[in-house]
């Protein structure tokens, strides 16, 4: 429960930034500060490997409000999923251990938005994610990149994503939902 607590936290903060300072382009890092809690941490005293996305999830959503892209969500009764992540760990976070979540948009490709977010300590990336999303429509669909751009404008300067990023897009995918996907190991 403590993570919604921390969400609507961070939601709020988010919009007090963007009350202050206006909203921010796309491409910008967001910064948001948070400390290793008793309910982060493992059976090993250091935060549970399943925890950072959690908390990576707190930076997104406070890129998606200071940017505005979660007023149009909202009034466009849209939401957003995650459809593949993949963390890699350097470093450990310890029990009551200050950090900051680094988030900042990748760019896109014809099915999804990617992001990057990074736990760091001063200065030096303790994890990293890269994830990838798409939009939903509240009445079922997906929303489509025009769509989106119409809605939120389009971001300039927007990198084209790494090949390595499309090649993981690929190697990780899984059947559509409207597919079967059986469990099969293979020996």
């Amino acid at each position: 429960m403590n993570v919604m607590w921390r969400t609507l936290l961070s939601i709020l903060f988010a919009r007090r930034r963007v009350r202050r300072n206006g909203l921010v382009p796309p491409r910008t890092v967001t910064r948001i500060r948070l400390t290793t809690l008793p309910t982060d941490i493992d059976i090993l005293r250091h935060m549970n490997n399943g925890r950072y996305l959690s908390l990576f999830d707190l930076g997104r959503w406070d890129l998606l409000v200071r940017t505005g892209v979660a007023d149009v969500m909202k009034q466009q009764n849209w939401y957003a999923v995650v459809s593949a992540e993949t963390i890699t760990f350097r470093k450990s976070l310890q029990l009551w251990q200050r950090f900051t979540v680094e988030s900042r948009l990748l760019g896109h490709d014809d099915r999804a938005i990617y992001m990057e977010h990074r736990a760091v300590v001063k200065g030096e990336i303790y994890a990293k994610v890269i994830v990838r999303a798409r939009m939903l429509k509240r009445g079922g669909g997906t929303v489509s990149h025009e769509e989106l751009f119409a809605a939120v404008g389009k971001p300039d300067m927007i990198p084209d994503i790494a090949d390595w990023v499309h090649e993981w897009a690929v190697a990780s995918s899984l059947p559509s939902p409207r597919q079967d996907a059986p469990s099969v190991w293979e020996d």
